[in-house]
């Protein structure tokens, strides 16, 4: 499951930066993808979607246990979120 997890998030992530998924690099940062706050709104609401979970996600301040700094720790928020289901 946590594989499906990773794999989905990547192409959640490369649909908003218009981009493959062979082109996201896991440790790189999202600010490094060129996608602006709508775009990272909207991937958390796919994201939502997707894995029927609530993220914990204000676009307007930082927001503890979920960590947007890379594409790593995105993944491994989500992953934390669809374990506690």
């Amino acid at each position: 499951m946590m594989e499906r997890v990773r794999e989905k998030v990547f192409e959640i992530i490369a649909e908003q930066a218009v981009l493959n998924v062979s082109d996201i690099d896991i440790d790189g940062p999202l600010a490094d993808l060129g996608i602006d706050s709508l775009g990272l709104v909207e991937a958390m609401f796919a994201i939502e979607e997707a894995f029927d979970v609530q993220v914990p996600f204000n676009a307007n301040e930082a927001t503890q246990g979920f960590d947007l700094t890379s594409v790593g720790t995105m993944i491994a928020g989500v992953q934390r979120l669809v374990a506690q289901k």
